[in-house]
């Protein structure tokens, strides 16, 4: 079974109250009338974005007219909600925001990938992450970007002691091969390391050539991620400098993978590609 966190245990029981509420016919202001929860706590539980009391649970099944083994078992996934993932040890290095990110990466069965800039953090060598970060924050100390190399180190795991292993297609935009990141020698590395890792059954990196020209994903970078759990929907992951989307609905999901696809067609495997 692929590793499990507080993240999938948080998405399954918010879901599951949304799904209660709305069945009582409740909403988010009758919630707030009956002072369990302000609208803005609500959308957090029910999001998955935040650990959840067992007191808090119990009064919302009460407030939804749930009965005993319903409120029963949404209390015990209110327990799992607290659990602490790996990468929690990095609060000092990542935002807020991108904790939920490395929780469903961590969960995930498959992601896709696509990057017009950037090697995407599971697949990058530690002289690259030195680069982007001395590039994005000049004023950066070494004790901030080996905790940054460090974390690298551990979401890679996934790809090489992870039992099953996460399966990666990754897209990358021509630039990434041919950007002197770092200087000659460290862009280099990167693309060996790039090509090492597709050389593994569940790792398959592809790049869009120039000469593709127009494609389907000139508005940017995004990542599908995938769970085995059917109690898990998938979910498109889109980075902007301050946070990020998630998005869950069936049309945004299957508008992205329509995209995927395009772009997939379009591109070639590393190998037939250099820097």
């Amino acid at each position: 079974m692929p590793i499990q966190g507080s993240t999938v245990v948080r998405r399954q029981l918010g879901r599951r109250l949304r799904r209660l509420r709305e069945a009582a016919g409740k909403t988010e202001r009758d919630v707030e009338e009956a002072n369990l929860a302000s609208r803005a706590k609500l959308w957090r539980i029910e999001s998955g974005k935040v650990p959840t009391k067992v007191a808090d649970v119990r009064t919302l099944c009460w407030l939804y007219g749930a009965d005993q083994q319903t409120t029963d078992a949404l209390a015990v996934l209110a327990v799992g909600t607290t659990a602490q993932g790996w990468w929690e040890d990095y609060g000092d290095a990542l935002p807020g925001w991108f904790s939920l990110y490395l929780g469903l990466e961590s969960a995930a069965t498959e992601i896709r990938i696509y990057d017009p800039e950037l090697v995407h953090g599971l697949l990058q060598t530690p002289a690259y992450v030195r680069a982007i970060h001395k590039a994005s924050n000049p004023g950066i100390d070494e004790d901030a970007i080996t905790r940054q190399i460090k974390l690298r180190s551990e979401r890679q795991l996934s790809l090489t002691t992870r039992i099953p292993p996460l399966r990666v297609t990754a897209i990358l935009g021509a630039g990434v091969l041919t950007r002197p990141v770092g200087g000659k020698r460290v862009i280099t590395e990167q693309v060996a390391r790039l090509r090492e890792l597709g050389a593994l059954d569940h790792v398959h990196i592809r790049t869009l050539p120039w000469n593709v020209g127009a494609h389907a994903a000139m508005v940017g970078a995004f990542t599908i991620l995938d769970f085995d759990d059917p109690n898990d929907p998938a979910v498109v992951y889109a980075e902007m400098h301050t946070g990020a989307r998630y998005l869950e609905r069936p049309e945004e999901l299957a508008e992205y993978r329509r995209i995927y696809d395009l772009i997939y067609e379009k591109s070639v495997p590393i190998e037939e590609k250099g820097p």
